[in-house]
C-alpha cells in the first residue's frame, strides 16, 4: 500500500495537528471566504493544517486520502491496492459517509450517500492551497453535518506570478501521472488566471482494477483593494474497473494475493472468463462562483454560488439472476443439438446502473474581527435532484425483444438542506478565551418510485420515504495560554446526522434507520518551543443511535450500516515534533483509542430469540494508530522515512475473533499491519531558464509487508449451549470474511519543473 509517506506532508500536517497552528492567521483577502468553517489557533479543538508546499511534496498521483494519511487517528485503503482509484478514510475509526469534505467552504460530499467519491477528484490535490482535518465535531460547516470529523480544502490563489509546471510520475503496476498548471499572473494589477490539466492511470495491483482519470481545474479573478471575485470550474471523469468485492483468504492462496472475483463467469462452455467491461464510469462537473468584500478593516462578507452536475453508470455481469427482477418473462429455449427445451426463470445478465444528480446552493458568511473578539454569522442552503435507473444489456440465451433503452426501475430523490450558524470567540481575559458555535440545521429528503428489490414477482419494492428534521447543534470551550509555552483547551459539541440513502434501502427489510446523536468532548494540552513540541489530545465521543458499518456489503458492493443504540468513541491522540538540527527533524504521533457498543444484540439463528452480546468492539476502528517520521533536508536533497503501524481491526460488532467452519476457524479480522515509505528527491534551481527541476523516487511498502486494509464479512450466531453463544457457518454458507489485499514494494519515479 501506498499509504503514508515522506514527513513532509506529516510533518507539517501532523505537527501542527493537535498543536493548533497559527497559519490561519494570515490575513489575505483569499483566504477569508474559508475561515468562516475552520479552526484558528486559539479554537479549542483538534485539527490539522497542511499546507500547499507540504501536500507538493507527496502528491505523485495517489488520491487525497493517501495524501492525510500520516496525520494523527487517520486510517485509509484502497480497492485496487495501489493508493489510487476508489480509496476510502476513516478517521477515529469513523467511516467516510460521517465525514464531512468541502472545498472553499462548498459541500462536496454526495447529498444522497454522504461520501465523497474520490475517484471522481482525480488530482485534485494539484489544485489545493491548504487543507484543515478537523477531529471530533469541528466547527459548523455547511452541507452534510460533521459527525465525528471534517476536511476543509481550499483551492490555491492564483500566483500574482506568472509560471508553467509539469509535474510527472512513473512505476509498478503501469502507473503514471502527467500534470500541467499554468498561472498568467497579475493582470493589469487585478486580474488573473490559472489552471491545471491532469491525467492519473493505473493497472492497479489488484488483477484488472484498472483506473483512468482525467480531471482539469480552471480560475479566473478580479481582485481589488477590498474586493475579490473568483469564478472556478474543475472536472473529473474516471473510467474504473471494479475491485470492491474483495477476496477470500482461501482465493487468494489458491489464485494469488492479486485476485479480483469482479467479472467473473463460465461461458457455454464452462470456461471461466472475467467480463471485459465491469466498469465504473462517471463525469462529475464543478462550478462555483466566490466574492469576498471587505468593507471594514474588521468586517469581511464572504458569498458563493455553486452546481455540480454528476452523471454516469457501472456495468456488471450478474450470474444466475431471477428474470422478474429485471422486468423480463421466464422463456424457454432449445440446445444446440436440438434434442432438449430448457426453461429459464434465471439467467446470466449484463446490466447498467445508472446515477445523475444536480446539486447547487448557496453559502454566506459575515466575519467580525477586532480586538478581544471576532465573530461569524453564516449559513447555506443547498438543493440536490437526483435518478436511479437500471437497464439490462443482454441475457444469456434469452428469447423476446430487450429493450436496453427501457429502465427495469427507476426512483428519484430531492434533498434540501439549510442551516444557520454563528460563532464567537471572546479574549474576556489575558489569556483565556471563551468559544461558542451554535447550529440550525434543516434538512428534507423525499425518495420515491420502483428500486431493483423486489417482494415476488410482479410485486417491486417501491420506495416512498419523505423526511424532515430539525437539528439544533452547540458548541462551547475555552482556551487557556498559560505561559508563552503551555496552552490547555477543553470544549464540548453536540452534532447530530440524518440517514443516508443506502439506510433507507436497507429499511426495505429491516426497522425505519433513525437520526443520530453525538456528544463530543476533548481536552487537550501543548507545549511549544524552538526546538521541541508536544501536545496530547483526550476525547469522549458518546453515541445514540450510531451507525456503524455491520461489515456486510449489499448486492452492489455498498456497505451496509445499522443504528445501535448506545455507543462511544474514546481515546487520546499524542504527537511530538523535535528539530535537534537544522537538517534533521523527528515526528511521531499515535492514537490509543476505545471504541465500543453497549449492549450489542444479535438474533440467534437457532432460537430466533434476541441475545446481549454485551459490549462489543465498533467495526473498523483501530485501538492503536501510530506515525513515526524521520525527515533529512541539506541544500537541494531531501529524504524521509515513514513508518505506520495499524492495530487489528474487527469487520463485525460482535466482537467474535472468527467463525467456526466445522474443521477450521476462519478469520474476522484485520490483522495489524506496519508499512515503512521511503522518499528521495533532489532539487535543482541553477538551471538557465528554469526556476526548479526536481527529481525523485518514492518506495513504498519498503519491507514487502503483506497485509490488507479492508474487507467485508459477516457471521451467523447461535447458542453454544453454555448460556452464550458462538459464530459459526450455517448449512447454506451464509457466513463469509473477504479482504482488500495492499500492494507490496512498489515504487514510482517522479519529476517536477517550473518555468
Amino acid at each position: 500500500m501506498r499509504t503514508t509517506f515522506f514527513l513532509g506532508a506529516a510533518l507539517v500536517g501532523c505537527t501542527n495537528l493537535l498543536a493548533q497552528s497559527d497559519t490561519l492567521q494570515t490575513e489575505q483577502l483569499s483566504e477569508a471566504v474559508v475561515h468562516a468553517t475552520r479552526a484558528t489557533r486559539t479554537t479549542p479543538m483538534a485539527y490539522t493544517n497542511i499546507t500547499k508546499e507540504t501536500l507538493a511534496r507527496v502528491n505523485f498521483g495517489q488520491d487525497i486520502p493517501y495524501l492525510l494519511s500520516a496525520t494523527p487517528s487517520v486510517t485509509m485503503s484502497s480497492d485496487g491496492g495501489a493508493g489510487i482509484g476508489y480509496t476510502y478514510l476513516r478517521i477515529r475509526g469513523i467511516d467516510p459517509t460521517r465525514i464531512n469534505v468541502t472545498n472553499n467552504g462548498i459541500p462536496l460530499n454526495d447529498a444522497e450517500s454522504n461520501s465523497l467519491y474520490w475517484v471522481n477528484m482525480g488530482d485534485f490535490a494539484s489544485s489545493i492551497g491548504g487543507v484543515q482535518v478537523q477531529r471530533g465535531v469541528g466547527t459548523s460547516t455547511i452541507g452534510s453535518g460533521a459527525f465525528g470529523a471534517s476536511v476543509n480544502m481550499q483551492t490555491e490563489p492564483i500566483s500574482p506570478k506568472a509560471f508553467m509546471q509539469f509535474d510527472g510520475s512513473v512505476g509498478s503496476y503501469g502507473t503514471h501521472k502527467e500534470s500541467l498548471q499554468f498561472s498568467t499572473g497579475r493582470l493589469g494589477g487585478h486580474w488573473g488566471l490559472s489552471g491545471r490539466l491532469s491525467h492519473i492511470a493505473t493497472d492497479g495491483y489488484i488483477d484488472r482494477a484498472s483506473v483512468r482519470l482525467n480531471s482539469y481545474f480552471l480560475q479566473a479573478g478580479y481582485f481589488g483593494d477590498k474586493t475579490e471575485v473568483k469564478f472556478i470550474t474543475f472536472n473529473g471523469a474516471e473510467r474504473t474497473y471494479h475491485a470492491w468485492d474483495y477476496a477470500t483468504r482461501d482465493d487468494m492462496e489458491a489464485y494469488g494475493r492479486t485476485y479480483n472475483p469482479c467479472g467473473k463467469y463460465k461461458d457455454a462452455n464452462g470456461n471461466t472468463l472475467y467480463y471485459p467491461d465491469q466498469i465504473d464510469s462517471y463525469n462529475q462537473q464543478h462550478y462555483q462562483l466566490l466574492w469576498t468584500q471587505r468593507f471594514l478593516p474588521e468586517l469581511t462578507l464572504n458569498a458563493a454560488l455553486h452546481y455540480t452536475r454528476g452523471g454516469g453508470y457501472y456495468e456488471q455481469m450478474k450470474t444466475n439472476r431471477k428474470l422478474y427482477e429485471y422486468g423480463l418473462e421466464p422463456f424457454s429455449y432449445r440446445t444446440a443439438d436440438d434434442e432438449e427445451i430448457i426453461s429459464k426463470s434465471r439467467a446470466d445478465l449484463v446490466r447498467r446502473k445508472y446515477s445523475e444528480a444536480d446539486f447547487y446552493g448557496t453559502v454566506v458568511s459575515l466575519q467580525y474581527k477586532k480586538d478581544k473578539w471576532e465573530a461569524i454569522l453564516g449559513g447555506g442552503w443547498n438543493k440536490y435532484d437526483g435518478v436511479h435507473h437500471g437497464k439490462v444489456l443482454w441475457v444469456r440465451n434469452y428469447l423476446g425483444d430487450i429493450n436496453a433503452l427501457q429502465p427495469y426501475y427507476r426512483n428519484f430523490a430531492h434533498k434540501q438542506d439549510a442551516n444557520v450558524f454563528g460563532r464567537v470567540e471572546y479574549a474576556f481575559m489575558r489569556n483565556l478565551t471563551a468559544y461558542a458555535d451554535l447550529q440550525y440545521r434543516y434538512v428534507h429528503y423525499d425518495m420515491y418510485g420502483p428500486c431493483d428489490e423486489w417482494y415476488g414477482p410482479k410485486d417491486p419494492v417501491v420506495f416512498n420515504f419523505h423526511n424532515t428534521f430539525h437539528f439544533f447543534n452547540p458548541k462551547v470551550g475555552l482556551y487557556y495560554r498559560i505561559t508563552p509555552h503551555h496552552d490547555l483547551y477543553a470544549s464540548y459539541a453536540m452534532a447530530h446526522k440524518e440517514p443516508t440513502r443506502n439506510d433507507y434501502e436497507a429499511a426495505v427489510w429491516s426497522q425505519t434507520p433513525r437520526a443520530e446523536r453525538l456528544n463530543d468532548f476533548e481536552l487537550g494540552y501543548k507545549f511549544r518551543s524552538e526546538r521541541f513540541s508536544a501536545v496530547v489530545n483526550f476525547y469522549y465521543m458518546l453515541y445514540k443511535d450510531q451507525f456503524v458499518q455491520t461489515g456486510e456489503q449489499d448486492k452492489n458492493g455498498e456497505f451496509i450500516m445499522q443504528n445501535v443504540g448506545n455507543s462511544y468513541r474514546r481515546g487520546v491522540e499524542l504527537a511530538l515534533d523535535w528539530k535537534p538540527l537544522d537538517w534533521l527533524r523527528w515526528h511521531g504521533n499515535l492514537t490509543w483509542s476505545h471504541n465500543r457498543i453497549k449492549d450489542y444484540h444479535v438474533i440467534l439463528d437457532d432460537t430466533a430469540q434476541p441475545f446481549n452480546l454485551g459490549n462489543t468492539p465498533i467495526s473498523y476502528s483501530p485501538s492503536l494508530i501510530f506515525n513515526n517520521i524521520f525527515s533529512f533536508k541539506w541544500k537541494g536533497l531531501s529524504a524521509a522515512v515513514h513508518t505506520q503501524y495499524v492495530g487489528k481491526q474487527y469487520m463485525t460488532n460482535t466482537g467474535f475473533e472468527s467463525y467456526n467452519e466445522g474443521t477450521r476457524d476462519v478469520s474476522l479480522l484485520l490483522d495489524p499491519y506496519c508499512t515503512t515509505n521511503l522518499d528521495l528527491s533532489y532539487t535543482f534551481t541553477c538551471i538557465p531558464r528554469v526556476k526548479s527541476l526536481t527529481l525523485g523516487v518514492a518506495v513504498f511498502n519498503l519491507f514487502n509487508a503483506k497485509y490488507e486494509s479492508n474487507g467485508a464479512a459477516y457471521t451467523c450466531v447461535k447458542s453454544n449451549g453454555q448460556g452464550g453463544a458462538m459464530a459459526y457457518q450455517d448449512d447454506d454458507w451464509n457466513s463469509y470474511a473477504v479482504f482488500a489485499a495492499q500492494a507490496p514494494t512498489n515504487f514510482l519515479f517522479h519529476l517536477s519543473i517550473r518555468f
